[in-house]
């Protein structure tokens, strides 16, 4: 038997491209829905022909960045519902499409992440 998908969980980001300059702030704007008390919220880079790379986790008690993107230029603080993503000082190289997820989220095994 199959469990039932109550839909309880929900991750929410507004369409249509952010279009900056080198050198402004971003902020990619993204809101959730959860029945956890203490939520995980994650944020990725998907640059073409590449897959997802890990930015940052928050919860109401962590907050975690990959070393490849430092703190002082990715950001995100965990609102009540909500967890925008800021980039400050873009740089072309930021050019990508950008995913927020809530835990649980699948994780490829290391060995696979270069496919």
């Amino acid at each position: 038997m199959r469990p039932k998908c109550k839909g309880e969980e929900k991750v929410t980001q507004p369409p249509g491209d952010v279009i900056l300059t080198q050198g402004q702030t971003a902020t990619l704007k993204c809101t959730f829905t959860t029945t956890y008390s203490d939520p995980y919220l994650f944020w990725y880079k998907q640059e073409v022909n590449s897959y997802p790379k890990f930015i940052l986790t928050r919860s109401r008690y962590s907050a975690d960045n990959s070393p490849e993107f430092v703190k002082d230029r990715f950001d995100a603080e965990l609102k009540d519902s909500s967890v925008p993503l800021r980039i400050q000082d873009l740089h072309v190289c930021d050019s990508a499409v950008y995913y927020c997820a809530l835990r649980p989220t699948i994780q490829l095994p290391s060995n696979l992440q270069n496919w």
